[in-house]
C-alpha cells in the first residue's frame, strides 16, 4: 500500500544519501586515526595547571619527611598516663619549623603545635580540647589513646615511591604534590600550534560597526574561548572571500602551525574556496560532508607533507560548535593523552529520528530521581547563536526506523 511504497522510497534516499556521505560514526574514526604526540616540553610549576604530566614524579624524602604532630595541645610519654600522671609540668612550647626538641622528664609534658616534630621521649598528642592549662600545668580531661594525634615518617609514601604517573592530568592538587617535591620545571605533553581561521566578505571586528548587510565574528571568538578552556592560546587569522588571498594565506598558515580550524567556505556557494584551495595546495581531503545535522559539510584533510591537520566548520554558530565538540576536542584529547570517552543521559520525551543522518540536539539537563536528564532546547536552526548560551550541551541520535522513548539513554556532550 501507500504506507508501504513510502518506507521503500525512504530506503532508496537514504542509500542513495549515504553513497555520497560518510556516516558520522566514520568520520569520527577517520579523524581519531590522526590523533599524535606533540613531543614535550618544560614549563613552569603553575604553568603546568591543567597540562598533562609527561614524567612520573617520585618522593625525594619520605612522605611525611618526619614523624609530626597533626593536632594542637601536649606531647606526652603515654606510659606516664599509664602509671596515673593525669597532670603535667609543661617543658617548653615546640612549633612547627623547630629542631625535633626533647622531653627531658617523662612525667613532664611539651605544648606542641600542629606540623611540629614530635620531640623525643614523646609518643601520644592530647588536643587543646582535652586539657586544661593553669599555672605551668596541663591537666588531661579525656583519657587519650597511646599514638593519637601523630603522623608517623613515611606513613603516606616511602622516599622513591612513585607520587605521580605519567600521562595524569595535573590539577591544583598535584600542584601540591610537586612543590612538595622541588619541581620548579615540571616536564608535561606539548600543545599542537592551532590557528583559528574566519572566512567570508560579511564578518567585521567585534569592536567595528557592522553595516546593515554584515555580522561581528563571533564564530572564532567561540573558538578561541573554548581552546582556552583546553589553555590553548589561539592566534586568529580572517580571510575575505577571495579565492587568490585564501590560497596565499593559508599555504603560509600551512607551514607555521600544527593545526588549522576554519570556519565557513566549505559549503557549496559560489565564494566557498576552502575545499578547491586545499587541493590546490596539497591537502589531501579525508572526507567532505558527513551524515549529520548541524554540521554536514563540515571538510577534514592533511597536508601530505607538511603534516599540518585542517579542521574546516560550516560558518553557522551551532554548526561550528557542535563540530568543534564533536570531533577536535576528542581528537586533542587523545592526542596530549587523557583519552576520551562518552557520556550518557535521559531524554524526557520520545524522539524520533528517521533522517538517515545522526542529529544533534541543543539540551539543558537537569537531575531527577537521581538520574541526568536533557530537555531539548527550541530554536531556529544552525544559526541561532543565542541558543548556544541556554543550552548545557547536545544529545546525539543515530537514525532509526522506531521513536527513541522517554527516558532512554543517548549520548551527551557537555559543553559548558
Amino acid at each position: 500500500g501507500t504506507a508501504s511504497f513510502s518506507r521503500g522510497v525512504k530506503s532508496i534516499i537514504k542509500k542513495w544519501i549515504r553513497s555520497i556521505m560518510i556516516t558520522y560514526d566514520e568520520a569520527f574514526r577517520r579523524v581519531m586515526l590522526y590523533a599524535k604526540e606533540y613531543g614535550v616540553e618544560s614549563v613552569p610549576l603553575l604553568k603546568s595547571n591543567y597540562r598533562v604530566l609527561a614524567e612520573t614524579i617520585h618522593a625525594d624524602r619520605d612522605f611525611p619527611p618526619f614523624t609530626r604532630a597533626t593536632k594542637d595541645g601536649i606531647a606526652i610519654t603515654f606510659s606516664s598516663f599509664e602509671n596515673g600522671t593525669n597532670s603535667y609540668k609543661i617543658e617548653a612550647v615546640v612549633g612547627a619549623g623547630m629542631p625535633q626538641s626533647e622531653l627531658k622528664d617523662a612525667g613532664n609534658c611539651l605544648e606542641i603545635m600542629t606540623g611540629a616534630v614530635l620531640p623525643q621521649n614523646t609518643d601520644t598528642i592530647v588536643m587543646y580540647e582535652d586539657i586544661e592549662i593553669k599555672d605551668g600545668f596541663a591537666t588531661i580531661l579525656r583519657a587519650p589513646e597511646m599514638g593519637q594525634n601523630i603522623h608517623i615518617q613515611g606513613a603516606d609514601k616511602l622516599k622513591g615511591a612513585a607520587l605521580l604517573e605519567k600521562g595524569l592530568k595535573i590539577t591544583p592538587a598535584e600542584i601540591g604534590i610537586l612543590a612538595s617535591v622541588g619541581k620548579r620545571k615540571v616536564l608535561v605533553t606539548k600543545l599542537p600550534k592551532v590557528l583559528v581561521i574566519s572566512t567570508g566578505n560579511e564578518l567585521v571586528s567585534v569592536s567595528e560597526t557592522p553595516k546593515p548587510h554584515q555580522i561581528r565574528t563571533s564564530n572564532v571568538i567561540s573558538l578561541q574561548a573554548a581552546l582556552s578552556m583546553e589553555h590553548m592560546n589561539a592566534n586568529h587569522m580572517h580571510i575575505s572571500d577571495s579565492k587568490k588571498t585564501i590560497a596565499k594565506k593559508i599555504k603560509k598558515a600551512l607551514k607555521e602551525n600544527d593545526v588549522l580550524l576554519l570556519s565557513g567556505g566549505v559549503s557549496k556557494g559560489k565564494f566557498d574556496f576552502i575545499p578547491e584551495v586545499m587541493d590546490d595546495l596539497g591537502v589531501e581531503k579525508v572526507f567532505h560532508k558527513v551524515l549529520q545535522r548541524p554540521g554536514k559539510p563540515f571538510w577534514f584533510g592533511i597536508h601530505d607533507k607538511l603534516q599540518t591537520l585542517v579542521f574546516s566548520f560550516p560558518g553557522n554558530p551551532v554548526s561550528t560548535f557542535v563540530n568543534y565538540h564533536s570531533y577536535f576536542l576528542p581528537w586533542f584529547k587523545n592526542s596530549i593523552g587523557v583519552g576520551y570517552s562518552d557520556q550518557f543521559v535521559k531524554i524526557d520525551e520520545p524522539l524520533l529520528n528517521s533522517t538517515g543522518m545522526m542529529l544533534f540536539h541543543l539540551v539543558q539537563t537537569y537531575w531527577e530521581n537521581g538520574s541526568l536528564y536533557a530537555s531539548i532546547i527550541a530554536h531556529n536552526g544552525s544559526g541561532d547563536l543565542t541558543s548556544l548560551s541556554e543550552a548545557d550541551g547536545f544529545i546525539c541520535l543515530p537514525d532509526q526506523d522506531t521513536a527513541y522513548e522517554k527516558g532512554a539513554l543517548v549520548v551527551f556532550v557537555e559543553t559548558k
